[in-house]
């Protein structure tokens, strides 16, 4: 029997042709013109919230940005795919499916400026803040899911990580227990080939998918710059989850362009080559040509994206640079849900410090 994982799903060739899949299209059978239209919109406008917070932090105003550029179709099929009440538990690097669970644009970088321990509020939009720690997100989800699952609630928790992170003990951890606890979590790793500047085949010499199939797991892997490939089997692993079916695991096979984030220098370890076949299976550009295809690209609709795009971009950096500064004694707040005596203490301290700094 052919082992799916190394057949990913396509739907979407990088030449905008479809592909016959019977199974995956139905799927996606109802997404028509407008919200092909909208797919590809939120893309471009993924795409630059993702190169205003790049150079924002190349002109000091950011201290650390983590692109995506490359990876906005695994992003925006997958945010998609989600119901309302679905709860996402991210890594770093998903802007674009902030954006389209709703989070204001102008929050995005609050984090990264170093004024706000959070962008957004997590309860506006069920989706959680930037995990810097790689891969505890995955136990926070599988928690979040299995208490769901406890309280009868019939929802999905997906949670988001790189393919470095299945190295970390803590998705090996959160897979054994989703698996015993049949916790309603969908497990989407965006597979870029770069875990900073260690290759895939360092992490997995085997497709990484299989690392689920151990655990008794239901897996698969897709083309991550397929738009309508990341919706199809992203849409199966939710429903699987919110119908009591358990967890299920998605590789989404996809490409960092940029830098893991902009400390990083990706010439050091990868070549132009590298880059220049991956830009050729652009996930923007495949949209496009799809819509081309299909009669469904025009001046009008292009005009309507860019202007959108350029709004977003400009609320953005004006939102970035125009956030004022913390008062510095907000450090303790929020640090425990009641008053505590040491933080107390340690907010007297520092009171007297800043005091004698003066």
């Amino acid at each position: 029997m052919a082992d799916k994982a190394t057949y990913p799903v396509q739907l979407v060739q990088p030449d905008g042709r479809r592909v016959f899949d019977r199974e995956h299209a139905a799927l996606v059978s109802d997404v028509g013109p407008e919200q092909l239209r909208q797919l590809y919109e939120d893309m471009v406008v993924g795409r630059r919230i993702d190169t205003e917070a790049t150079a924002l932090q190349r002109q000091g105003q950011l201290g650390l940005w983590p692109p995506l550029l490359g990876q906005e179709a695994a992003q925006v099929g997958s945010a998609h795919a989600l119901h309302a009440d679905d709860y996402i538990f991210c890594s770093y690097r998903e802007a674009a499916v902030a954006y389209c669970r709703g989070v204001d644009p102008a929050t995005i970088t609050r984090l990264w400026r170093g004024v706000s321990h959070s962008c957004w509020d997590p309860a506006d939009i069920n989706m959680t803040n930037p995990a810097i720690v790689v891969g505890a997100q995955g136990l926070h989800a599988t928690g979040y899911a299995y208490a769901a699952h406890l309280d009868g609630a019939e929802i999905a928790v997906l949670t988001y990580f790189g393919d470095g992170a299945t190295s970390q003990g803590d998705i090996a951890e959160a897979l054994g227990f989703a698996a015993s606890w049949s916790a309603p979590v969908v497990f989407f790793c965006q597979n870029n080939q770069w875990a900073i500047s260690e290759p895939v085949r360092v992490q997995s010499p085997t497709p990484i998918v299989r690392r689920a199939y151990g655990y008794g797991i239901p897996g698969v892997q897709v083309d991550g710059n397929d738009v309508l490939g990341v919706l199809a089997v992203t849409r199966q692993a939710v429903a699987r989850a919110r119908s009591g079916g358990g967890p299920s695991f998605v590789e989404a096979i996809t490409y960092r362009m940029g830098p893991h984030t902009t400390a990083d220098d990706p010439t050091r370890y990868r070549t132009a080559a590298e880059l220049e076949l991956w830009q050729r299976r652009d996930p923007i550009a495949r949209v496009r040509r799809l819509l081309e295809r299909e009669d469904l690209w025009d001046n009008e609709f292009d005009q309507r994206v860019r202007d959108r795009s350029d709004a977003i971009g400009a609320a953005v950096r004006t939102a970035t640079i125009e956030m004022p500064d913390p008062d510095p004694m907000e450090l303790f707040d929020h640090v425990y849900s009641a008053p505590h005596p040491l933080v107390a203490e340690e907010r007297r301290i520092y009171a007297a410090y800043l005091e004698g700094a003066r």
